[in-house]
């Protein structure tokens, strides 16, 4: 189905001489802001003469894409005004700091967020100095600044966070300013897929505004430097109606980009009337603008004879040796009072009128809407009573389930409960049925708005499930989402998570430092289901064997990072009914999609869970004394493994006092001192003795265990089990066994290491060895793993 544009809009409105001088004088007086946090320390109405002890000893920031942040902030007040438009925008160029600071100041969403930086002479004193400076605030857009959902420096994401933002709010506009730098990242070109999945009805509306200033750090940009026919015909291809705004006459420019601002927001607005009051069911060409401005306009043309504005060498700090250079200095001098900062603020150093004029009230400015403070407009998730979804168990390990089938019942209901409010998302690259979640199909189907074949299944309009073959924009729309207080969960097969690792990187950072700031309430925790995992990769092999991404978040914040490999469908259960409901973490929940045992209740999960590790007395034969040795293990082909050494040595070794450790929450390992879910030392110590073998089968690569537990008494007698990067498409004991994390190995493991059983158990050993040898010979005969093996169950 192509689609198609909506009507043409009856009009636009043009700027009257009171407006443009309205306008104008709101972006002169963010220009001035703008440069005087990059410069300024003290006089900052320029009431005296400049002299170097004025200007920060070190000049840092970023001044290049300034000036057209501040042209989008400006129209932008203009149109929200105008138009009552709730309205957010994601501010997409990575040193764009100075520009959304000095929006917030002038509208004063940052005076009401910072006190002491109020809207006069000491708050702007106050507002130039902190900027990138210490003590102060960062020079990217971020956490601290008002008004912001993403982290200027995050290249490449912000046209996938506006979406995310704008997808189940219908009432919402999401302006995102993208850099013509950003624009030739991966993640930013997959990006404009985005609009195949915004639906029209249910969903806000997302403007793009590509922001063409011709340079990055030191090179021109691509999308600056094709012709326009052809970068119009690329955004055409990309399904959307361009805008193109170009200059450098200031007073031509406002006219032009007005004039935009009108024609895109009455499409959209169009577009949106056709959709929820006409039923018209066509996909949506949206409209996009293209600025065309000088990098560092309105800054200084020329330094020790170099071009400047216009040129890479605006890019940061113009004029570099202000302290040092005289001539810099009167340079300095002579650009800051091109703007007249003593017709934009009055005596007291606030605001005119006139700066004013066009600016918005109350949450309506960017800077104080609630959507981008997203935990003011979240509502506790809807979860079922697990007990109304639990397998039952009435013989442990004699039943199987497919943990994440299990689980897809509880997302199904969570899908319907939300059906109304519509503030549930579940997001992955194409996976959701693969990875046995399909029963969410019953509640609500796929996000599609492109064309459908008969064959299709699960195709919807209105759908709530996304799946898009990029784990950047499943990453991104989630990010965005949340952030604008929803829920979600992102689904993905765990050898390829590793693709947003910068991703979830930046979206830590950003919890951790909002988590010091008290006005930034909590919003849903960023959830991930890691499935189709490393030791179960019978289809794919090696090349999806990768179970890393674990150990890539546990080197993060541990004020917000949280890890959980349940070992079955119950405990899996137990575990997401607590991630979904959890505030500013970031949660990665490990489970297999295959058939797995039922080791635990509900109640038992529920008590085990709530551990977070724990003795399973039923698996060992301590009989109430101290072990020789403890099995440890986490994840389910783990634990699996262990359970089956642990029948081994009951059965071969009866007088052996074994203990079964199964640990669900991989931070419990971390000493208490350095995680909240840490164990004391005691506790560590009660569960792993002091002194006795500990032979410690774990899901991902084993040095992650020694790394976690290096300062624990007894360290030395750890012994990890795990992956080692041998794998291929193979049986699935076979993988177990590549890297040797089978149950023959470990009973062997358990007596190398228990003092006197190398002699006494020497027969074990060698009937261990044989099994793997027969082993290897039987998979080669048959492609099927040894019946003793595929058919072994805890009560057999």
């Amino acid at each position: 189905m192509e689609p198609t544009e909506p009507d043409e809009p009856t009009g636009h409105t043009t700027l009257t001489d009171d407006e443009l001088r309205s306008v104008d004088a709101h972006w002169r007086a963010a220009n001035y802001l703008a440069a005087g946090q990059i410069y300024l320390m003290a006089n900052p109405l320029l009431r005296e003469p400049l002299r170097p002890e004025h200007v920060k000893p070190r000049l840092l920031g970023h001044w290049g894409t300034s000036p057209g942040l501040n042209l989008v902030y400006t129209h932008l007040n203009r149109v929200i005004m105008a138009r009552g438009l709730d309205a957010l925008c994601v501010w997409g160029p990575g040193h764009g700091g100075p520009a959304v600071l000095a929006g917030s100041w002038l509208e004063g969403s940052y005076s009401e967020t910072y006190p002491d930086v109020s809207r006069d002479a000491a708050g702007m004193e106050r507002l130039f100095r902190q900027f990138s400076f210490p003590g102060g605030v960062p020079s990217h857009v971020a956490p601290e600044t008002p008004g912001s959902i993403h982290e200027g420096g995050e290249l490449g994401y912000s046209l996938a966070h506006a979406y995310g933002a704008a997808f189940d709010n219908p009432g919402l506009l999401v302006a995102c300013v993208i850099g013509d730098g950003e624009a030739e990242t991966g993640p930013l070109a997959a990006s404009w897929h985005s609009n195949k999945f915004l639906d029209p009805v249910h969903d806000g509306a997302v403007l793009p505004i590509l922001h063409l200033n011709g340079y990055k750090i030191a090179n021109p940009t691509v999308l600056s430097r094709i012709p326009e026919e052809e970068l119009d015909a690329l955004l055409r291809g990309y399904g959307h109606e361009p805008l193109h705004v170009t200059g450098d006459d200031p007073a031509a420019v406002h006219r032009a980009l007005a004039a935009a601002f009108d024609d895109a927001l009455d499409r959209i607005a169009a577009a949106q009337r056709a959709a929820r009051e006409d039923g018209a069911g066509e996909r949506v060409r949206w409209p996009v603008i293209v600025l065309r401005t000088p990098k560092g306009w309105t800054g200084p043309a020329e330094v020790d004879g170099e071009p400047v504005e216009g040129t890479w060498r605006a890019h940061q700090v113009p004029l570099p040796g202000v302290r040092e250079n005289p001539v810099h200095l009167r340079q300095l001098e002579q650009w800051l009072r091109s703007y007249r900062p003593e017709e934009l603020f009055d005596a007291a150093g606030r605001p005119v009128p006139d700066v004013l004029a066009c600016v918005p009230g109350g949450p309506r400015r960017l800077g104080a809407t609630p959507h981008a403070n997203g935990g003011l407009l979240v509502r506790e998730l809807p979860i079922p009573h697990l007990d109304d979804i639990a397998v039952p168990v009435d013989k442990t390990g004699s039943t199987l389930h497919e943990p994440t089938r299990v689980l897809g019942t509880l997302l199904a209901q969570v899908m319907n409960d939300t059906r109304s409010r519509r503030d549930f998302r579940l997001v992955g690259p194409d996976e959701t049925a693969s990875n046995r979640l399909q029963a969410v199909f019953d509640a609500g189907g796929k996000a599609w708005q492109a064309g459908v074949l008969p064959v299709d299944e699960h195709l919807d309009r209105h759908g709530r499930v996304l799946e898009i073959l990029s784990e950047h924009l499943c990453q991104g729309w989630l990010e965005g989402y949340l952030l604008t207080g929803r829920h979600g969960l992102f689904s993905c097969y765990e050898a390829f998570v590793h693709i947003v690792d910068s991703m979830v990187n930046q979206h830590i950072k950003w919890l951790k430092t909002s988590r010091e700031l008290t006005w930034r309430a909590p919003i849903a925790s960023l959830n991930y289901l890691l499935t189709s995992h490393v030791w179960r990769q019978d289809h794919n092999g090696f090349s999806h064997q990768d179970p890393g991404f674990v150990d890539h978040v546990l080197n993060k914040s541990p004020a917000v990072v949280r890890v959980y490999l349940p070992p079955d469908a119950n405990t899996l259960l137990c575990v997401a009914d607590h991630v979904l409901r959890s505030r500013d973490y970031v949660n990665v929940v490990v489970a297999g999609k295959q058939p797995c045992f039922d080791w635990l209740s509900m109640d038992q999960a529920r008590e085990h869970c709530a551990r977070g590790a724990g003795i399973w007395e039923w698996a060992g034969t301590e009989d109430g004394g101290a072990p020789d040795v403890v099995l440890a293990c986490a994840g389910d082909v783990p634990t699996q493994e262990v359970l089956a050494a642990a029948q081994l040595l009951r059965r071969h070794l009866r007088g052996l006092a074994v203990r079964v450790v199964n640990v669900v929450d991989m931070t419990r390992l971390l000493p208490h001192e350095e995680h909240p879910h840490g164990m004391t030392d005691f506790e560590y110590e009660g569960l792993f003795t002091t002194d006795k073998p500990v032979i410690f089968a774990y899901h991902g690569y084993p040095w992650l265990i020694h790394r976690l537990a290096y300062r624990r008494t007894g360290h030395a007698n750890l012994h990890v089990r795990g992956y080692k990067e041998s794998g291929t498409t193979t049986t699935p004991f076979d993988m177990v066994v590549r890297n040797d994390l089978d149950r023959y190995r470990l009973v062997m493991d358990v007596i190398d290491r228990v003092p006197g059983l190398a002699v006494r158990a020497a027969s074990v050993r060698q009937a261990m060895a044989d099994a793997r040898t027969r082993h290897h010979a039987w998979i080669r005969a048959h492609g099927t793993d040894l019946p003793e093996v595929a058919e072994w169950s805890w009560q057999s």
